[in-house]
């Protein structure tokens, strides 16, 4: 279980990503929400909930909500995760040590948080979570003054839960 739990502040941190930009969570949150979810590209779990992140991101992209994939691997292989699973968000680096991965307390991939644009945690699971999907989505969409997006199709048999 990760140390940053809804309801708590997320601690600060700048990584630097796939595209060599470094971008820091105090920077991104002036602008909106940031939804931050931690993986490795060889998580099976990993490699499932990306890409139901992926159809919130576009649903939310252009709206001043962030959202960073958090790799504990090299650009390279997060940049083949990336295009192989169909993942257009950004993409940041955690490898050496997991200096950031450590700081939030991580214990399991995938960890997805979104973070309110006051710092603190609106959502927060582990693994493959449907509700906590569906609960991004909602306080998304109360963010943006709108529907939530969807994220599952009526013709897809979606499990609950996938543990990381």
């Amino acid at each position: 279980m990760t140390a940053i739990v809804t309801g708590h502040t997320a601690p600060d941190f700048a990584l630097t990503g796939v595209d060599g930009k470094r971008y820091s969570l105090q920077e991104a949150l002036k602008r909106g929400p940031v939804v931050i979810a931690f993986f490795k590209v060889s998580c099976p779990v990993c490699q499932f909930t990306f890409p139901y992140l992926e159809r919130i991101y576009q649903a939310c992209k252009s709206n001043g909500i962030a959202f960073w994939g958090v790799s504990q691997d090299d650009a390279r292989d997060t940049q083949d995760f990336n295009h192989e699973y169909g993942i257009t968000f950004t993409g940041l680096i955690d490898e050496k040590n997991y200096r950031v991965s450590n700081q939030y307390g991580l214990t399991t991939v995938p960890t997805i948080l979104l973070v309110g644009p006051d710092g603190r945690v609106e959502v927060s699971f582990m693994g493959f979570d449907k509700n906590g999907l569906e609960k991004i989505s909602h306080q998304l969409g109360k963010h943006l003054h709108t529907s939530p997006p969807p994220i599952f199709r009526p013709d897809e048999i979606v499990p609950d839960y996938k543990p990381g």
